[in-house]
């Protein structure tokens, strides 16, 4: 599945004010009048951890839907990965995902290990059923151009922390169009991200997908339901390297479409920086003449408007 586009989604999302500017603004913003670079650089970092986890986290929803409570040998596997479901303790089965290796498009190398515990008994497609990870030193190197401006093997990106999993609506994804209309999941939890320059990162995250459309034609719609302060409807909030609290909120859905190559064609998403005065809005849903796309017609480019005090800007950026 290709959720790394997908994401250009959750979260691509923000993936907003690249390293790249492209509108009349430009001399203003790589000058620093508005003094942005903070939020580039939370923009870049989003984009790149949340579709690195995303990947993941469709990993571990195939080995669980898959291969239920007790995985088959010859069941499903992620690429370069092995899995091994052998241990049990108490009421607890715990599985290992270990990688080492190009993920199954080619453009990311992975190693370390995610662990997933789920109550033995339990059924991964039943309402309320959920199950906890953890990244231990997962550790991922882009082999392709991804993200907002990094350059081939630029990223270097290794993930530690701890979510829940949680089937909202029972079923599974692959049930959509089929056997059900729609599927909702939830993940929440709390992770770091130590990048190539040895900065770190810590965040909450909140996102919740839903699922409807058929096999060829689906849809994955992305919202935030976390809540923080006076803020609500975050997807993901914390510290970003410079050490300024962050909050992340989807104030329009995400939608992304299969057809258009898991890319996100509508949806609004907002990042503040409230000790710097500082935010941006990432509006999806354009073409390369930077208008509205219509109908069935696939997007090529975001709109982001930047605000910095008493300054403000507008940029539109290539998907």
């Amino acid at each position: 599945m290709k959720t790394k586009n997908l994401i250009h989604l959750a979260v691509i999302l923000v993936s907003a004010i690249a390293l790249t500017f492209t509108s009349c603004k430009k001399d203003d913003l790589d000058q620093g009048a508005a003094d942005p670079a903070s939020l580039k650089q939370l923009a870049v970092d989003e984009n790149d951890v949340e579709s690195i986890m995303s990947d993941a986290e469709g990993d571990i929803t195939s080995v669980m839907t898959n291969m239920g409570n007790g995985l088959k040998s010859g069941g499903w596997k992620p690429c370069a990965a092995t899995v091994d479901s052998s241990k049990v303790t108490q009421d607890t089965l715990i599985i290992y995902i270990t990688y080492n290796g190009q993920d199954c498009d080619k453009k990311q190398n992975r190693t370390g290990k995610i662990e997933i515990k789920m109550k033995t008994g339990n059924h991964w497609g039943a309402l309320g059923s959920s199950v906890v990870f953890k990244y231990s030193n997962f550790e991922v190197k882009r082999m392709v151009k991804m993200g907002m401006g990094m350059g081939k093997d630029s990223t270097k990106i290794i993930l530690n922390g701890t979510k829940t999993f949680v089937n909202v609506s029972g079923g599974t994804r692959w049930m959509v169009g089929t056997l059900i209309d729609s599927y909702v999941e939830r993940v929440s939890g709390t992770m770091q991200a130590t990048f190539e320059n040895g900065a770190t990162r810590t965040w909450n995250v909140a996102r919740q997908i839903t699922w409807t459309g058929t096999p060829g034609q689906y849809n994955m719609t992305i919202d935030g339901f976390g809540s923080a302060g006076d803020y609500q409807n975050l997807v993901v909030w914390g510290t970003n390297r410079q050490g300024e609290e962050f909050f992340t909120q989807i104030s329009q859905s995400i939608v992304c479409k299969q057809t258009c190559k898991w890319n996100p064609v509508s949806g609004i998403k907002i990042h503040q920086i409230p000790s710097g005065s500082k935010s941006a809005t990432v509006t999806f849903g354009f073409d390369d003449n930077n208008e509205p796309v219509t109908g069935d017609n696939c997007p090529t480019r975001y709109r982001v408007d930047w605000q910095k005090d008493n300054k403000s800007g507008t940029s539109y950026l290539p998907l």
